[in-house]
């Protein structure tokens, strides 16, 4: 965050997240400053399958819901965010008990995200064992490329809008000690966003099948210890969605 002697932060204008360079001299930066969008929206670009109609009800769900996201990996208090209503907001995945906003925050979208009830040994991912930094680490090596996000389709308007998504990038990097293919992984699923007055979320409910990722993600074959730490090393490129 800047002070009275620092140079003011100097961001470029993002077209998908109006909220990442307004008010960015007050917000707190979970890694000093807000993220750079470029990698991703140009994988989001070439490999979207919707092209929306600007000021169309799919356009401002899409990016309202990137906006959040931006908000939820690189914002460290609840205060800066303007996407939610802080009092209510709940994250609800696959019918799962609702996280509030601090827990959201605390956990990370990831493990919020894969947490599950499964017996440890059928887990392909622990998220109890995993933290902030270490769940987004884990992404950002395995798909360098980013991991972007689109509106397929939406089935209501505020104050419930329903939607059907996709998530997609490229399995370039190591992910937890399975090789890269270099192939596209993907899922989708839905969402139902309940929203106030403001367009502000109050809840989000996720629903998907994680298979549909992991399936992807550990298919290439197990690698040494070595080799993991060798390529982990070399992608320090922000992940986003």
């Amino acid at each position: 965050m800047a002070t009275e002697n620092q140079d003011p932060i100097q961001i470029a204008a993002d077209k998908y997240r109006s909220f990442l360079h307004e008010e960015a001299q007050n917000t707190e930066w979970r890694h000093g400053g807000p993220p750079i969008y470029d990698d991703v929206n140009k994988l989001f670009e070439e490999g979207r399958t919707k092209q929306w109609t600007k000021g169309s009800l799919e356009e401002v769900v899409q990016n309202a819901l990137k906006s959040w996201e931006m908000e939820l990996s690189h914002k460290t208090r609840i205060q800066d965010f303007r996407t939610i209503n802080p009092e209510k907001f709940k994250l609800i995945v696959n019918g799962r008990e609702g996280l509030s906003a601090e827990e959201t925050l605390k956990m990370g979208s990831y493990n919020a995200l894969l947490k599950s009830s499964m017996p440890e040994e059928f887990k392909y991912y622990k998220a109890d064992e995993e933290s902030f930094e270490s769940s987004h680490d884990a992404f950002r090596v395995a798909l360098p490329r980013g991991f972007a996000w689109e509106v397929i389709s939406v089935y209501s308007g505020p104050p419930v809008i329903a939607f059907k998504f996709r998530h997609w990038g490229y399995f370039e990097g190591p992910f937890k000690g399975h090789a890269p293919t270099g192939e596209l992984v993907q899922f989708y699923g839905i969402g139902i966003l309940n929203v106030d007055e403001s367009l502000r979320a109050e809840d989000v409910e996720v629903y998907y099948d994680p298979t549909e990722l992991f399936a992807g993600l550990l298919k290439g074959p197990l690698i040494s210890g070595s080799e993991r730490t060798d390529s982990a090393s070399t992608h320090k490129c922000p992940f986003n969605m």
